[in-house]
């Protein structure tokens, strides 16, 4: 019997920890945190940056001791004094990818990041965690925070830049709040980059299930000037003084445009309402580059444009990847660990990941992705995950968004 009351006092402690009110723990504010990823494949380490202050938390306010996926990292929020989790979250870092190239076997380099989580009301615990590509941790910090810690600074608005509300959710209470960046255009070109963004958000909610949830999204376009015209592309040597400092060639991929610079894209961001980040970069060179619950990057002048810009969604808002191959060289994915990202699976046991689909006969298992051509397998042939030619998301992929738009949304 006392086994039993136990059990019974262990689970209502857990659902009323799942149940828990964000009034409870947090304040309507936001909570920026800066760290430098460090180190090379062998080693790595974390080191806490600066820490910011901003008005209003968009982000979510229910589950909020769940991950939203497993992704590459988390990070977890504990009440200092009782040890309760009391917030967590997911993300993927271009400082991890690069951990797989072959520089990193020979060089030590530093990498920017950025997390937001809900303005505590009581001191907390902080644990950064990043994983390897065999789901093991490979490296974690833990640290506290006193939210009345005099040195946490207040964040300002950029005066003169200017944000435009693209679409506006039915609750903006309970939503997914996407922000626009603008990389590569001048004051001069605004009216075209406000363009572009209206282009990018239609693209995207052609597509299902983003189409029939429309209304779930919260959508701005900041007006971020940058001094020069288009983006670097370091190939050609081509430097160029912009807005966020991207560049293509990133790892020395000639199409991987991506920017290092996330103190930057956030100091820009400032006090503005934005969870999930899209930059439009300025440029016909073709390419771009998404980073789970980090940014994506897009060109904007090509006719891959629509396309692509829809596709890094997929990776930064969606935790997607890709399904082509690539060359099998350096691969992020083994036999012995089952990948996180929802679309791409290691083992062909049933019951698959997506068995209800394969059961429906909506999808199969299809072998080639994660930039392998074997070992790595996908849901069906074709999928706007793997060209730009094929139309939609395929019912994988689908299945999958739909879960995390609910995931946001769905209290």
């Amino acid at each position: 019997m006392k086994k039993i009351i136990v059990l019974f006092l262990f689970l209502s402690t857990l659902s009323s920890l799942c149940a828990q009110s964000f009034e409870q723990y947090f304040c309507d504010s936001t909570l920026r945190l800066d760290y430098i990823f460090a180190g090379d494949f062998q080693k790595q380490d974390i080191y806490l940056d600066e820490l910011f202050k901003s008005p209003r938390w968009y982000g979510r306010k229910f589950r909020l001791n769940e991950l939203p996926l497993e992704g590459n990292g988390s990070i977890t929020v504990r009440d200092k004094e009782s040890g309760i989790i009391i917030y967590r979250h997911s993300f993927s870092t271009l400082f991890q990818e690069w951990l797989a190239t072959a520089e990193a076997k020979k060089t030590r380099k530093s990498f920017e990041n950025v997390f937001l989580v809900p303005y505590p009301k009581q001191p907390v615990s902080i644990t950064i965690e990043l994983k390897d590509y065999h789901a093991q941790v490979m490296t974690s910090m833990t640290h506290e925070i006193d939210p009345k810690d005099i040195l946490i600074r207040k964040m300002e608005r950029k005066e003169n830049v200017p944000y435009v509300t693209i679409q506006q959710a039915a609750d903006t209470n309970c939503c997914i709040h996407i922000a626009y960046v603008a990389e590569g255009y001048t004051e001069d070109q605004m009216e075209q980059y406000l363009e572009d963004c209206r282009v990018a958000t239609e693209s995207l909610f052609l597509h299902e299930p983003f189409k029939q949830l429309r209304d779930r999204f919260h959508i701005i376009a900041l007006c971020s000037p940058s001094h020069d015209t288009d983006v670097s592309q370091p190939g050609k040597n081509i430097w160029l003084n912009t807005a966020l400092g991207s560049h293509f060639d990133t790892f020395y991929i000639e199409r991987y445009l991506t920017t290092l610079h996330l103190k930057q894209l956030h100091d820009w961001l400032a006090c503005t309402p934005y969870e999930h980040i899209i930059v439009l970069a300025n440029t016909a060179h073709y390419g771009g580059g998404g980073i789970y619950n980090s940014y994506n990057l897009s060109y904007t002048r090509g006719d891959k444009f629509r396309p692509v810009v829809v596709h890094e969604f997929g990776h930064s808002f969606g935790g997607l990847g890709d399904e082509y191959p690539y060359g099998d060289e350096d691969p992020m994915y083994f036999a012995d660990t089952e990948p996180w990202e929802p679309n791409l699976t290691t083992t062909t046991k049933k019951p698959a990941k997506w068995q209800n689909l394969i059961d429906e006969g909506k999808a199969g298992l299809v072998e080639g992705g994660g930039y392998l051509s074997q070992g790595v397998w996908r849901g069906q042939e074709d999928c706007r995950m793997r060209t730009n030619e094929h139309p939609e998301f395929c019912p994988v992929c689908q299945q999958a968004l739909t879960r995390l738009i609910d995931f946001y949304t769905v209290r």
